[in-house]
């Protein structure tokens, strides 16, 4: 997956989420409108996320160190999962608790802002406005995610990818514009029936939407976290490129590891024609190894390769 292609779905959201909140919050203070509250909110929440992605993308970019031997590509992981975290909490959860504020003021009987504004349609054009800005970059994802993506299924895309800003924003992108259908049906509803409740029903939407969205992304990224290895694809052309001379007999281990999402660490151990230089070869390695392990019995994985200092 390019880089290029997640860092331009990426801005095409920070951009369109920047305006989006900013006509959602003066909707919001115009109305006192819930589910435009819950709305300004997420979308904050948002752009905050496509900042976190565009930061991570820089970070591990910074070159490796003695303390950081494989360099920090997967900085990219770490920050797409305080992505989950930051849309679980400032997202989800805030509009859930919006929804219980907004149902004991119902409850209460007391005076609906939105029912008494004179700005009542001010949250529709907005929300419509909304909704055509939040296409474009939800068209932008699916563009730039289709050139990698194959013949693969969507949802096999979300799990499988290893660039996580893609995935990122499809999904975020996706529940912006689901919340803004739920936003405008809530809003529309409370002011054609003058029933506080729909509006109430539209801020919980929300919130149930973003957490569960939140929970995927979390689940996702933290398996990227802990470390995936290649694709099948990939693991398929290694080991044919490592059977394609004859001098090698088999593979007797194979393993890789994504230490970012553009690089990978390759471990294998071969099985070759045995002769009295190999042999010695072989002995010498093996012996390393246990030394290796008798003195650092954390060394679990261990793979030497001989060569010659040239």
């Amino acid at each position: 997956m390019s880089t290029e292609g997640g860092t331009k779905a990426v801005v095409a959201a920070l951009l369109a989420n920047s305006g989006i909140a900013v006509t959602k919050f003066v909707a919001w203070l115009l109305t006192g409108a819930s589910s435009m509250l819950a709305e300004s909110i997420h979308s904050v929440a948002d752009a905050g996320n496509q900042g976190l992605l565009l930061l991570g993308g820089k970070r591990s970019q910074r070159p490796a160190t003695a303390n950081h031997q494989f360099g920090f590509g997967r900085e990219r992981y770490i920050y797409a999962f305080i992505v989950a975290i930051v849309l679980f909490s400032v997202g989800g959860l805030f509009a859930l608790y919006e929804a219980f504020h907004k149902y004991e003021e119902v409850h209460a009987g007391e005076e609906n802002q939105l029912l008494e504004s004179s700005y009542w349609w001010v949250p529709i054009v907005v929300l419509v406005a909304a909704i055509v800005m939040e296409s474009f970059s939800f068209r932008t994802a699916i563009v730039e995610s289709n050139r990698s993506r194959g013949t693969a299924s969507w949802s096999t895309f979300v799990r499988r990818a290893k660039s996580p800003e893609l995935p990122v924003i499809l999904l975020e992108d996706f529940a912006a514009l689901v919340g803004l259908v739920l936003a405008l049906m809530g809003v529309s509803l409370t002011l054609v029936t003058e029933n506080g409740y729909w509006d109430v029903a539209g801020t919980a939407a929300i919130g149930l939407l973003l957490v569960v969205v939140a929970i995927v992304l979390a689940i996702e990224t933290k398996s990227l976290l802990l470390g995936e290895s290649a694709s099948p694809d990939h693991q398929v052309k290694i080991e044919e490129g490592v059977l394609a001379s004859d001098d090698v007999l088999d593979i007797i281990s194979l393993r890789t590891l994504h230490v970012g999402p553009e690089e990978i660490l390759v471990a294998c151990k071969i099985s070759v024609r045995p002769t009295d230089v190999v042999n010695e070869i072989t002995d010498a390695i093996n012996a390393a190894e246990e030394r290796i392990r008798a003195t650092v019995p954390e060394a679990r994985y261990i793979f030497i390769e001989p060569d010659i200092r040239r």
